[in-house]
Formats: structure tokens, sequence, C-alpha cells
């Protein structure tokens, strides 16, 4: 708990028996309050070794859901657990756990509704194991993003993520897809609603353990990615809606208000008679 907000850690496994353990050991349980694991039906042990650790809550799906449909259960179950701060944390290790905190805190603060671990960030990220054509087609789908939705993000397709509790209640990720462009249309929805949205510098690790997309999936991802800027863009200009904002309220969460920072006192000038 940080500032009396209750901290929830949501993990979607899929086939992750092997690095869950070292995944789960590093999570600052002196700060989250509830770990929830939610299995997308996987061909291993996950189940078992997530019981096996204690983990708080752990829910299996009979049948395969997706990369969305398993964050669709982390979100649901998170915010009927209470949560105030939910952090989803990916159980294949190539996120450090160690970030926790920090994402959480700019939430806490309420200086951010979302916080994002950016890998692209900092200069660790090719030698962190992330192969150079997917950090090439990393910047070249942010910078598209960036131009068609009007934002300035250093990288759009983290998937370490930490969301308030405002924010899961007032965005329709029930109406995103299953797949995994379900994050870029809840970054897309929380942008739409005028949410404030900050990043930290994430290391990468990539290890053959790691869990990763195909290529397959990673032509349908970037296909569906530019789908989901035209399709902002397009419902923003009220030429086309999309069942993504469907009843949202465009900017309605959007603080005018600047930070301030409390100014320090003028020095006082003292004057040293001379003797």
């Amino acid at each position: 708990m940080i500032h009396g907000k209750k901290v929830v850690v949501a993990m979607p496994a899929y086939n992750a028996e092997k690095t869950l353990e070292r995944t789960y050991r590093e999570v600052p349980r002196d700060i989250v309050d509830l770990v929830i694991l939610v299995d997308d039906a996987s061909h291993d042990r996950t189940v078992e070794v997530a019981h096996d650790l204690g983990i708080d809550l752990v829910i299996r799906h009979e049948k395969n859901l997706g990369y969305g449909g398993n964050q669709k259960t982390c979100y649901r179950q998170a915010l009927k657990n209470g949560a105030d701060i939910v952090i989803m944390l990916h159980p294949d290790y190539q996120y450090t756990p160690a970030l926790i905190e920090p994402l959480a805190w700019m939430i806490a603060h309420e200086t951010y509704d979302v916080a994002l671990g950016s890998r692209l960030l900092g200069n660790s990220t090719l030698s962190g194991g992330m192969p150079f054509h997917k950090y090439a087609m990393n910047r070249v789908l942010t910078l598209v993003e960036n131009v068609i939705i009007w934002q300035h993000l250093s990288e759009y397709h983290t998937g370490y993520r930490a969301y308030s509790r405002r924010v899961l209640e007032n965005i329709p990720f029930q109406n995103n897809s299953n797949g995994f462009v379900f994050d870029n249309q809840l970054l897309a929805q929380v942008f739409y609603a005028g949410f404030r949205v900050g990043e930290i510098s994430c290391p990468t690790k990539y290890f053959p353990e790691a869990s990763s997309i195909s290529f397959f999936n990673g032509v349908l991802y970037t296909l569906g990615v530019l789908q989901v800027a035209m399709e902002y863009r397009l419902h923003a200009w009220g030429w086309r809606p999309s069942v993504l904002f469907e009843g949202m309220q465009r900017n309605r969460f959007k603080s005018s208000a600047p930070f301030f920072f409390e100014s320090a006192p003028s020095p006082q000038i003292v004057k040293i008679p001379q003797s």
C-alpha cells in the first residue's frame, strides 16, 4: 500500500512455469497488497507453480482467450478486489519487478493516471537483447502513432503498465480485442479520455525462456496498431465512429491545472554595520 492506496499486481500468464518463480520472488511485497495471476489455459505447470509460490489469487481460463482476453480478466479481478493501482507485470521476466514501486508511486501521488515502463528510454535497449528489427519497427510504429494520435510517447508497445482505478473504471476495455493489439487500444482510449500518461526507463531482457510474438502475429499486430491509430483520429474528427470510444467523452478527464512547485522563500538580506 502506498499513500493509503491498495496496490495490486496482475500477471497475465501463458506457459510461464520456467520464469514465474524468478519474477514473483522479486515482487516487492512490502508495498504490493495483492498478486493476481490469470493463466490463459497453459500447457505447462504454470498454475501448479503459482500455487506452490503462494500467489494470492490464481485464476485459470478453461480455454485460451488470448493476450487481451487475459488482461480483461486481470483488470476485472483487480477492481473486484479493491485495487486503487493496478500494475501489469508479465511473468516471463522480461520486465524487472524492481520498477513496480516507482510506477506505483507515479500514480499514488496523483501525478499521473497511467505509468509506462518504456524500453526505448535510456541507452540499453539493444544491449539488453532486443533484436534490431524489433527495435527499428518499434521506433517506426511509435513515431507513426505519435503523429496520428498527436501524442509524444517514447514507446507504445511496452507491456509494463500501471493504471489507476479511475482509468480502468472509465475506459470500456471490454470492447477491445482479445489479441495483442489490446494494449494499443487501451492506450488510445486513455488518450481520448484525457488521462495523464507518464513514462520511466525500463531495461530490456531477452532470453530463450522469455515469451515472444511470432512473425505472423507480429504482422497482424502491426496492421492492428495502424488501424487503432486511424480509428482514433477519424473518431476524434467525427468522421467515422469507432466502437473503441463508444460512450466516451473526449478529454473528459483532462486536467487543465498545471503542476506548481512551492517556491522557496526569498533570501533575507542582513546588513552588517561596519566597525
